[in-house]
């Protein structure tokens, strides 16, 4: 129970500093790309991969599949930087969030905030506190 704890407060700790992100995914040539504004680093699946291989071709949004699964993990790797976390949560997040995205803002791309992100992870944190209580 105390690692569950300290795991949070750790997990606490790291979203503080990483509450302004934000991941936006735009279409190249016809190929997913999703970038993480403020560092415009491209997020790749080679770590998400490592951990669980889902789609070896890469990302993709907007439907239940192979390669949202991918993504879903690897935004959460990137956004906790918390393997145990992410392999918690990125099925749901996949489902509530990855599967539902499109590209549709004026620029063509999607937005997704580490607002949204929370907002996830937080729900699932509270549904399990209530199925342990």
């Amino acid at each position: 129970m105390s690692g569950t704890t300290e795991r949070r407060s750790t997990e606490q700790e790291h979203r503080q500093t990483t509450n302004n992100t934000v991941y936006v995914g735009l279409r190249r040539q016809g190929r997913p790309v999703v970038r993480r504004v403020g560092t415009d680093d491209e997020l790749s699946p080679d770590r998400s991969l490592e951990v669980r291989n889902h789609s070896p071709t890469g990302f993709e949004w907007g439907y239940n599949g192979s390669g949202p699964a991918q993504l879903a993990l690897a935004i959460l790797l990137d956004y906790t930087d918390d393997e145990g976390v992410a392999l918690e949560h990125y099925m749901r997040f996949k489902d509530e969030v990855v599967s539902r995205l499109e590209c549709t803002a004026p620029d063509g791309c999607w937005h997704l905030s580490a607002g949204m992100i929370e907002t996830v992870l937080r729900d699932e944190a509270e549904l399990e506190v209530t199925v342990h209580v």
